[in-house]
C-alpha cells in the first residue's frame, strides 16, 4: 500500500497552498493503480474529512513555534512520519523566488538521507508566470539533497488558478505513468532504482 504524505509550508493555515497540494494528493492517489495507505491524522489532531486512504497532511502553520524546539514531541513524531512516505508532496508559496523559511526550519530536521526511499513532488505556487522555475531551481535541489527521488518534473501554479483542474492536467498527463509505475509495489526497489537513475545534483531521470 502506497503511503502519502502532504507538506504545506505557507505560515497561513489552511490557505490555498495546503489546498492545492491536498488537491493534487488526492488526484495522484486517484489514479494509482493499486491501493494506498491506511488513514493516518493530521497535524491539528484530527481525522481527515477524506476517505479511508487518507495522505498525512503536515499544515506547518500548525506546528508554528514548536519547529524551533528540536527536542518538541510532535514535531519528531511529523518528521518521522514524512520520512516513511512513500510519496510526499512538498508545497509553498514563492516568497523572494524561493520557498518559504517555516518549510526551511522543517526540512532542516531531515537527516541528509532521511527521505531515500520516498518519491518527492516539488510544488509551489506563485503570483505571477515570472517565478515559474523556483520550484526546480529551489526546492528540487533541497529534496535531493534529502536522499529524495525527484522523477518529475516540479510544479508550479498561479496563484488565481490554483483551484482549477486545469491548472494541473498537464502536469498530471506526463506525471502519473512515471509515478504509478515507480510506486508498483510488484516492481522490487523501484524506488531505489530510480534514485539510482536520477542525475547526482538535480535528481532528474537521466
Amino acid at each position: 500500500m502506497t503511503r502519502v504524505a502532504v507538506v504545506v509550508g505557507n505560515p497561513k493555515p489552511h490557505s490555498r497552498t495546503y489546498l492545492a497540494a491536498v488537491g493534487l494528493a488526492d488526484r495522484i492517489r486517484a489514479s494509482l493503480r493499486h491501493g494506498t495507505g491506511p488513514s493516518l491524522l493530521s497535524t491539528s489532531g484530527g481525522a481527515l474529512p477524506v476517505d479511508s486512504s487518507a495522505p498525512f497532511v503536515v499544515d506547518l502553520a500548525d506546528l508554528g513555534p514548536a519547529l524551533l524546539d528540536w527536542s518538541d514531541a510532535d514535531v519528531i513524531r511529523v518528521v518521522e512520519q514524512v520520512s516513511s512516505a512513500d510519496l510526499v508532496i512538498v508545497a509553498s508559496p514563492t516568497y523572494k523566488a524561493t520557498y518559504t523559511g517555516l518549510l526551511k526550519l522543517f526540512l532542516d530536521r531531515f537527516a541528509s538521507d532521511a527521505l531515500r526511499g520516498t518519491i518527492a513532488v516539488p510544488l509551489m505556487l506563485g503570483a505571477g508566470p515570472g517565478h515559474a522555475l523556483a520550484p526546480e531551481l529551489s526546492l528540487r535541489p533541497v529534496l535531493v539533497e534529502l536522499g529524495a527521488s525527484v522523477p518529475t518534473p516540479a510544479l508550479y501554479v498561479l496563484d488565481g488558478a490554483y483551484a482549477e483542474p486545469a491548472a494541473y492536467d498537464g502536469w498530471l498527463e506526463r506525471a502519473l505513468p512515471l509515478l504509478n509505475d515507480l510506486l508498483d509495489p510488484a516492481k522490487d526497489g523501484a524506488t531505489s532504482s530510480a534514485s539510482a537513475h536520477q542525475h547526482p545534483n538535480t535528481g532528474v531521470s537521466a
